[in-house]
């Protein structure tokens, strides 16, 4: 697969300097150019969100997960994309927002999914207010973003009781948390990947727990996601 580097370049004198896009370009352009598959589709959010032997254990687990409680949770699913896992779990939840930075998405997930507990906002993660509710959901968006964008969403999620966080890491003993220009990549590309709880994010957690790992069969990484209880 193609992989762009989402920044514009100045010149300055006899140096190039690069300047990242705003985010929010750069995941427009992502969806325009198809650069995570799906040809035939209007909007695809890639295999993570489409393999079914990548989905059909998380929904699995999120969805004994969000059963378990006696009054159902209200969830904040930041960074949506095309919805092919979150509507699978809206049926599960009180009240069920997807949220992501892209307008057309939005835009057309408003149109094709319609249930009496669901709604869908056009937000940015990182720089604006989040909605409340009892848990975020927020299943490999972090690993797109930059450090600084992670750390501004991580300062926020202690609003939530409950945060499930899936991420692409590197198999074995690696660096966490390398910096990256926010985009189509990741970090495994650095041999890195992301762990909140290590500097420079240091998020404070009552509770730990990994609800799932699913091996790359090509041998890149794993897909992790975990759950966290906020003080």
């Amino acid at each position: 697969m193609q992989i762009l580097m989402f920044v514009k370049k100045e010149e300055i004198g006899n140096k190039i300097k690069k300047k990242p896009w705003p985010t929010k370009a750069a995941m427009e352009q992502v969806y325009e150019m198809k650069l995570w598959g799906g040809d035939n589709s209007d909007y695809y959010s890639g295999e993570g969100s489409h393999h079914p032997e990548i989905l059909n254990p998380y929904i699995a687990i999120l969805t004994s997960f969000l059963s378990s409680f006696k009054e159902p949770l209200s969830v904040c699913d930041l960074g949506c994309g095309d919805f092919n896992v979150g509507k699978q779990l809206v049926r599960h939840t009180k009240k069920y927002t997807g949220i992501d930075i892209v307008t057309g998405l939005i835009a057309r997930n408003r149109k094709k999914f319609e249930e009496g507990n669901l709604e869908f906002q056009c937000l940015d993660i990182a720089m604006d207010d989040l909605p409340s509710g009892d848990c975020a959901i927020v299943r490999q968006v972090l690993q797109h973003l930059s450090n600084a964008e992670v750390h501004s969403v991580a300062g926020k999620l202690s609003k939530y009781k409950y945060v499930v966080i899936t991420e692409h890491l590197p198999e074995g003993d690696f660096v966490p948390n390398k910096d990256i220009i926010s985009g189509q990549g990741i970090r495994l590309k650095k041999q890195s990947g992301l762990n909140l709880l290590a500097p420079p994010f240091n998020l404070k957690v009552k509770e730990e727990k990994q609800l799932l790992s699913h091996v790359s069969n090509d041998g890149k990484g794993a897909i992790v996601t975990t759950l966290y209880s906020m003080f």
